[in-house]
Order: C-alpha cells, then sequence, then structure tokens
C-alpha cells in the first residue's frame, strides 16, 4: 500500500484508481475481522492506520497543496503525513481500544534504530532471524549474481524513468508504472530485509522476480540490437548455475532424521505419571510438543501476539531470572501450575553477548541482577519449594506442592 501511494503522489496513477484499490483493502480487512472471530488487534494495526491515513491525504491534498503533485517537496510532505499520521493513528486507536497484542513490533522497531531493550524485545532480537541480516547473505546473493543482475536492472529503471518524466502515452506510462512500483516495492524489502534477517523471505523472490527484468526489451532493447536476447539470458543464467548448482548440492547433502531422545521419554514420563488435566508450563517451544503430544493442558505456547499471552509467558520464564524461588512458586500457583519443565540449556546458552536467560532477566528486573539464577539452583537442588520428580539429560520435571 505504501509503494502505491508513493506511484500516486509521484503521478503514475490518479488518486481515484488508488481510492478504489483502499477500499477494497479496507472491505477485506473488515471481513479478515469478522471471520476471525472480532480480532481486534486487525483493526488498531499500522496496517488499517495507513489505509485511513492515505485516504485522509488524498481527499485533503488537492485542497490544501495547490501546486502540481510532480514536485518534490510535495512528495516529501505527502510521505512525512503518510508517516507521521499512520503512527499516531495507529497509537490512538490502540489507546482508545486498550489493545496491547502487537505492541511488541513497535519495540522491535525502536530497538533497531535507539536500542530499546526490553524482556519481549530480547526474546526476539536475541534469536538470530530477528536479528539484522547477516553478512554472508549479500555476499551469496553476489555469489550467484543476482545482486549484480538487479543492481543493473534497478540503474536501467531509475534512468529510464528520469528519461520518460515528460509526457508518454498511456501503454508506455502503464508498462514504467509497473516498473516504479515494482522498484519501491524491493527497496522496501531490502529495509526490512536488512533490519530483520527473517524478512529477507520477501527479499530473495522479489530479486529473482526484478532479475527477470533482464529478458525486458522495453528496458535493455538497445543492448538487444547488439547482442541477441537469447543469446546474453542463456550467459547469464550459465554464470548463475555455477554458485547455483554448488549450493543445490549443498541442501541435497544435507541427509538425517529429527530425533530427540530425551523429549520423548519426557513425553511418555508425561502420558504414564501425570493426570489429563495436570497443568503444565515451560519453555514455549517445548509446551507446543507437550500439548500436542499428551494432550495435557499448558499455560503458555509459541503463539506471542496475544498480550495476555506475553504476560504468562513472563511469569513462566521468571524461572531463569534471578528472582527467589519463593515469589517465582507463588506467581506460577496463581496460574494453576502443576508441573514446571525445566531445561537447564536455557539457562546457560548463550545465542551472543546479553542474550542468556539470566542475562535478559537482568533488563528487566535490575533490582535481583548479580544473584544466582533460579534455575542454576533448581538444577543443584529444587526443595523445598519445588519437587523433582522427573530428570534426563535435558529436561527436569519440576512439581509445584500447593502452598
Amino acid at each position: 500500500i505504501a509503494s502505491l501511494f508513493a506511484v500516486c503522489i509521484m503521478g503514475y496513477i490518479d488518486s481515484c484508481k488508488l481510492q478504489k484499490i483502499l477500499l477494497a483493502h479496507m472491505v477485506s480487512l473488515v471481513v479478515c475481522f469478522i471471520l476471525m472471530f472480532g480480532n481486534s488487534m486487525l483493526l488498531t494495526s499500522y496496517y488499517a492506520a495507513s489505509l485511513v491515513v492515505i485516504w485522509g491525504i488524498l481527499e485533503l491534498s488537492p485542497k490544501v497543496l495547490k501546486s502540481s503533485r510532480r514536485e518534490v517537496y510535495l512528495w516529501v510532505i505527502e510521505g512525512c503525513a503518510w508517516l507521521f499520521g499512520t503512527v499516531t493513528l495507529k497509537y490512538l486507536t490502540s489507546l482508545a481500544f486498550g489493545i496491547a497484542d502487537d505492541a511488541h513490533i513497535g519495540n522491535i522497531l525502536k530497538s533497531k534504530f535507539i536500542g530499546y531493550k526490553d524482556f519481549d524485545t530480547l526474546m526476539y532480537t536475541c534469536a538470530a532471524e530477528f536479528d539484522f541480516m547477516e553478512k554472508e547473505t549479500p555476499v551469496r546473493y553476489t555469489k550467484t549474481l543476482l545482486l549484480p543482475v538487479v543492481l543493473v536492472v534497478f540503474g536501467v529503471i531509475v534512468k529510464r524513468v528520469k528519461m520518460k518524466s515528460v509526457q508518454i502515452c498511456f501503454c508506455v506510462g502503464f508498462f514504467f508504472l509497473q516498473l516504479v512500483y515494482h522498484a519501491l516495492q524491493l527497496l522496501a524489502y531490502s529495509v526490512l530485509a536488512i533490519l530483520i534477517m527473517r524478512l529477507k523471505l520477501f527479499l530473495t523472490p522479489h530479486l529473482c522476480v526484478m532479475a527477470s527484468l533482464v529478458c525486458s526489451k522495453q528496458l535493455f532493447g538497445w543492448l538487444f540490437c547488439k547482442i541477441q536476447p537469447k543469446t546474453l539470458v542463456f550467459a547469464i543464467l550459465a554464470l548463475m548455475a555455477i554458485e547455483g548448482s554448488a549450493n543445490l548440492q549443498t541442501q541435497w547433502n544435507i541427509m538425517g532424521e529429527f530425533s530427540n531422545l530425551p523429549q520423548e521419554e519426557l513425553l511418555e514420563w508425561i502420558k504414564v505419571n501425570t493426570r489429563q488435566d495436570a497443568v503444565f508450563a515451560g519453555a514455549m517451544p517445548t509446551m507446543a510438543s507437550v500439548k500436542l503430544s499428551t494432550l495435557r493442558p499448558i499455560v503458555n505456547h509459541p503463539h506471542y501476539e496475544d498480550a495476555g499471552l506475553r504476560a504468562r509467558t513472563k511469569v513462566v520464564y521468571s524461572m531463569y531470572s534471578r528472582k527467589p524461588a519463593k515469589e517465582v512458586k507463588r506467581e506460577l500457583i496463581k496460574l494453576g501450575v502443576n508441573y514446571y519443565i525445566l531445561e537447564e540449556s536455557l539457562c546457560v546458552s548463550r545465542k551472543k553477548p546479553g542474550c542468556s536467560m539470566p542475562e535478559i532477566w537482568d533488563v528487566e528486573d535490575p533490582a535481583n541482577s548479580g544473584k544466582i539464577p533460579l534455575c542454576t539452583l533448581m538444577s543443584k537442588d529444587s526443595r523445598p519449594y519445588f519437587i523433582t520428580v522427573f530428570e534426563n539429560s535435558n529436561y527436569r520435571v519440576l512439581k509445584i506442592p500447593k502452598e
């Protein structure tokens, strides 16, 4: 939507057409809201706010800004109005409806620009897939020639669009509209992938789409007069295949079968030795396995886009903090937990500096910083607040006696 808005303020499509597209998106959003049983997070999202703000700008801009829409300073004004309006409206609607389910998204973005830290943010950014894009990614793009080809295509698009800034016929104008739109999408996906490595799943396919424009006669007709198009395309594909075939071979050589015997032992023990209504708590991935394999009730699971679940997960993960055992036990009892599955690996593992669970809790709970982590104490002796009822190489099940 942001790319379409940019295309509109640059004069490639008229506001009436964009308003029809916005209307279709608004209707789809409302239908989705209904089908998802009134998921209020949709109506207070940045996406919903953006739709409303863009509509408002399209209505007010002709009345407020009298100059030609092709002037660059007007693009900047309207772009800033969209950005400021979207953030402000999203904040106000979330405040009005009391919705905080997606508050962590804004915090993740804040962490990228100003180093903001809290428990929920670190739970994301300490994972490699939510960190900045690793340096190896652009290197891999370059080795397969994907990045160089796309840079050439992007450069030609910029040059041709500048040349075509004068009046152009509809068919040619429509072609350049598509080019500008996809170029803007490429820039947006690039920024997202750089900020959050996981989002390169949008960037990589779009790079391939942009690379395919090397076959476009409208863009490279001047080159095709000197070189046969088939020859050029075949040469590029042949060069790409050198590194590409090596990448494929690497993937094909990955053999094996998933095996997690300690977890299988844990799940079998739960099935045999606990009641059907026994409530479990622990690390989010493990809780998913417990629920699916044993059908026991759990108090937290990997769905993190819910404010209530995030709050519960924070209480559950306090076992890896430096808080007193008595305090942690009291909070777990409030959640109705009967058994806690402790994983020593979470207590000691450290993907990068500041990212072990005790270090994450030091940010959230500086008052207890410097004390021995509770998970370390529980690994040695869980008494008197918890009772160890099962233990293997990876897991320790702590029974929580009622007070």
